[in-house]
């Protein structure tokens, strides 16, 4: 409809520039002070009249083409810039109408925008990896170097290794993780779906569990409905590991946690819920998010690498699932996961 509408205005547009022409080729061939023949006369009055639309014309496209190589110059520096590695970069033309130049002016400007905004992930990323990795390597130094006096005793020797052997876990703990998150997000993990027991795959979890949640004293109250679900075995094996793992270590001892599985309108809702020390609610809008501890997690006894919760996010998202949390501080946290039955 669109284009129609312009196709009958380009039509109504020649025909007015072709009368006008003509009208003004009429006019002032009929201001000439000399009288002409008939046919002198009409031949020269079309012959102005195609000289006014040729030179009319030549001025439409001159001002035309001047705005258009102006635009395109615009948009070769702008490229350029990207090209160097600056995203901040906005093409802003004001146009009268909607057309396909300010269409395309849309298009760049949102590409420029999020290319911005993974250069800004990218230096995070960059930074929140340095970071991880100097704290550890730090520690092993130090105390790599502290072991090197003989004055120290076997009892102190021992507990500074303990340290070192501690950290260079935390190192390998992160690395496999990096590895395990890009090759996730990479969407070249291998992913086989296959039905099974969702709820034995749970109970194994909680057993595996067990020495963890028995030495903490924690009252735990299971409730798994019978439930098969298509789903890749191996992930989701990490999504109850890391989530259950992560109930016990920041529940205090005497604790209780909660595990439930249940059918809910053709999906398996699955909710864990602990008595722990909680998540203030600005911290739960970046739980998921890599990197992220929250500051009563920064114990170092409970330290992690802050990419657990990011790899369960994505791998229950590949799943077509949903991951949110609640919690209250000094109440207790729930993560609740809910995945289609396929």
């Amino acid at each position: 409809m669109k284009k129609r509408f312009k196709h009958i205005v380009g039509i109504l547009f020649f025909l007015s520039f072709t009368t006008f022409s003509f009208s003004a080729g009429y006019y002032l061939i009929q201001l000439l002070p000399i009288n002409l023949p008939n046919y002198i006369h009409y031949l020269a009055t079309i012959l102005l009249s195609l000289l006014i639309m040729f030179l009319l014309g030549y001025l439409i496209h001159f001002f035309h083409h001047s705005k258009r190589q102006h635009f395109v110059q615009e948009i070769i520096a702008a490229l350029r810039k990207i090209a160097n590695g600056d995203f901040n970069v906005q093409l802003d033309f004001e146009l009268d109408e909607q057309n396909e130049i300010s269409e395309l002016i849309g298009h760049f400007n949102h590409m420029t925008k999020q290319l911005k905004q993974m250069e800004e992930m990218r230096q995070e990323f960059i930074s929140n990896v340095s970071h991880e990795i100097q704290s550890p390597l730090t520690s092993i130094v130090g105390f790599a170097q502290a072991i090197q006096y003989n004055e120290l005793t076997l009892e102190e020797r021992n507990h500074y290794l303990t340290i070192i052997e501690t950290e260079s876990r935390r190192l390998s703990k992160l690395s496999d993780n990096l590895l395990k998150l890009t090759s996730l997000e990479s969407e070249q993990h291998p992913f086989e779906k296959n039905s099974y027991r969702l709820d034995q795959q749970i109970r194994h979890i909680i057993l595996a569990c067990e020495p963890n949640w028995t030495e903490k004293e924690l009252e735990m109250d299971v409730s798994l409905d019978k439930l098969f679900i298509t789903a890749d075995e191996e992930l989701m094996s990490q999504v109850w590991t890391n989530l259950i793992h992560n109930s016990i270590k920041f529940t205090p001892s005497g604790g209780q946690l909660s595990i439930r599985l249940q059918l809910i309108e053709h999906q398996a809702v699955i909710s864990i819920t602990d008595t722990g020390i909680g998540i203030s609610e600005q911290d739960q809008l970046h739980v998921f998010e890599r990197f992220f501890k929250a500051d009563l997690a920064r114990d170092r006894t409970k330290s992690g690498s802050g990419l657990g919760l990011s790899i369960v996010k994505k791998i229950v998202e590949m799943h077509e699932g949903q991951i949110s949390v609640e919690s209250k501080l000094g109440v207790g946290t729930t993560f609740k996961v809910v995945l289609p039955i396929l």
